[in-house]
């Protein structure tokens, strides 16, 4: 793909992820019900955010995905972005990190990250097409902390440039988790992880799975919209919504591998379901940047800090004193979300 092109097509991506509502897809989180503790015993001060993923130990479990990357009209975005996982101790992914690997001029606008988080956890990112020197090369770019190897399948095929033969997909992140040294976080964008997809990713060595469900940011569509093309719109809908893929994967391969969910996760309520569900982390991108184009850092820090303050409050309307114990509270699974669930097997019923 021709450079030029390709940074093109990476500040398209933040300019309509911006202009353009989640869905049509629902997150499916409106089907999960918690169940209200009134004897939680517990004091506020009891309560603790942090948590572990994979090797990695982290302040709280909200993280700062990235929704592009790879131009340098975005380096002062990203600086900010840094800035204000620096101001809430969040961890922080970039986005695709392969326009640098084919051009270094383009290597500053990730650097800056680690330039303003010093001592923060940053994810590096590349697709699955990655052969395993590039892949060390994004880490060691922003001296990461793990790698993300991101899965988009659907995306490719509506750009007019995108990519058109998927094949060797699972051999080559084996072989990147085998060599890289960090941990590496396989994430679907936008479609989710199917349970099946979960196990042949657990049988290749992936320990964390960040399952990019539907409902969020819909990358078909930013595609469509950048390029003024048609899709039938049922495509829009493609993918298996958040709370679903969450499910699938946490039913399939919960005990060997740490879940990140994400996929259009937006309230303090989205997010204790989808830790109660059994995820060990959630990520967030668009209600950042959507913040951060409303405001200042500042302003976007607290707002994340209050998202992060709400988490806890609901933590303690259900009893749970750590984030790992949201997954023995109560719930009940309702609606469309519980017949998709009898269909495929799958049983999350807590009562």
């Amino acid at each position: 793909m021709n450079l030029v092109t390709r940074q093109s097509r990476k500040a398209d991506h933040l300019k309509h992820a911006l202009q353009l509502a989640d869905g049509p897809s629902q997150n499916g989180f409106k089907d999960i019900f918690l169940i209200h503790n009134c004897l939680p015993e517990l004091a506020w001060e009891d309560i603790s955010l942090e948590i572990s993923l994979g090797d990695l130990r982290l302040a709280h479990p909200i993280i700062m995905n990235a929704i592009t990357g790879g131009s340098t009209d975005v380096t002062a975005i990203n600086e900010a972005l840094a800035m204000v996982a620096r101001l809430t101790n969040s961890a922080m992914a970039v986005g695709s990190q392969y326009a640098a690997i084919e051009d270094p001029s383009v290597a500053d606008s990730f650097k800056i990250v680690r330039k303003v988080y010093p001592k923060g956890c940053l994810i590096a990112n590349l697709g699955a097409y990655a052969n395993c020197e590039d892949a060390q090369r994004a880490v060691d770019m922003i001296e990461a902390n793990a790698l993300q190897i991101h899965l988009n399948v659907a995306q490719e095929i509506v750009m007019s440039e995108g990519d058109r033969n998927f094949t060797g997909y699972l051999k080559n992140i084996e072989r990147i988790v085998s060599k890289v040294g960090v941990p590496v976080i396989v994430k679907e964008v936008g479609c989710g992880v199917a349970r099946e997809q979960a196990v042949s990713l657990a049988l290749a060595g992936v320990r964390i799975i960040d399952v990019g469900g539907a409902g969020g940011t819909n990358f078909l569509a930013i595609e469509t919209s950048r390029n003024e093309a048609q899709l039938e719109p049922e495509l829009l809908e493609w993918g298996l919504p958040t709370a679903l893929t969450a499910m699938e994967v946490l039913s399939a391969v919960g005990d060997q591998v740490d879940v990140i969910v994400s996929g259009g996760v937006r309230t303090p309520l989205d997010i204790a379901k989808a830790l109660a569900l059994g995820g060990r982390a959630v990520g967030l991108a668009a209600p950042v940047l959507r913040a951060l184009q409303a405001g200042q850092v500042e302003q976007t820090a607290l707002w994340l800090t209050k998202l992060i303050d709400d988490v806890k409050r609901v933590m303690l309307l259900v009893g749970a004193k750590r984030v790992e114990h949201l997954s023995h509270v109560p719930l009940v699974v309702t609606g469309f979300s519980r017949e998709w669930l009898r269909a495929r097997g799958i049983d999350f019923q807590r009562a």
